[in-house]
């Protein structure tokens, strides 16, 4: 396995994936509440060297070949993102007994966790444009060291997640007071409106 290669892959990867996003805000959230993180993180992770490995095998045939997945893809993904932030909108006019409370407890069940945590990412075209279209470019300049660039990609999307959900313990102290999680709620959902505005608006 080249080296170089390896390591333009990883780089890569992580310039794609670490601006702030449906994925990345909920799982910096779950890693504040301490709930799942590592299952959200290994789901995540996992599921970029899915949709990588569709990239460099070349996945732009598929949507040749199957001309709706884009338009269903586009507005399912906007559909679910737009409720989505509602409920993180919802979430911030709490009163603050009730912020604690979803702070400090873990109401939410694994199931549930990694249902959402799938849908943030196989439903937001974004990440198929990332992982999937940029990456399987960028791909075709390694000929025959195509695997050393994707193993570069998957290892760089493994560091990022799970250094994000575990990083963000570090962040519990400042999330002890209600108004940094009616930031941080009201945050959410301003990011998941937006995305959900570019996929309708076909951008």
């Amino acid at each position: 396995m080249d080296l170089t290669t390896f390591i333009t892959g990883m780089t890569m990867g992580l310039s794609l994936i670490v601006a702030i996003g449906a994925q990345n805000a909920f799982v910096l959230r779950q890693g504040l509440k301490g709930q799942h993180v590592f299952w959200i993180c290994l789901t995540c992770a996992l599921s970029d060297a899915i949709l990588i490995m569709l990239g460099v095998t070349s996945f732009g045939r598929i949507a040749t070949w199957l001309p709706w997945v884009d338009p269903v893809m586009r507005y399912g993904g906007a559909a679910f993102l737009a409720w989505y932030g509602a409920k993180s909108l919802r979430s911030a006019f709490r009163s603050n007994e009730m912020l604690m409370a979803s702070a400090k407890e873990d109401r939410t069940s694994l199931a549930s966790a990694l249902l959402t945590c799938l849908a943030l990412t196989w439903l937001n075209p974004h990440v198929y444009l990332d992982t999937v279209v940029l990456l399987g470019t960028i791909s075709t300049q390694f000929e025959g060291q195509k695997a050393a660039f994707a193993a570069g990609a998957m290892t760089g999307s493994f560091l990022f997640f799970f250094a994000l959900g575990y990083g963000a313990t570090r962040l519990r102290p400042v999330f002890a007071r209600p108004s940094a999680w009616r930031i941080l709620e009201g945050g959410i959902a301003l990011v998941m409106w937006g995305i959900a505005v570019k996929l309708v608006l076909g951008s």
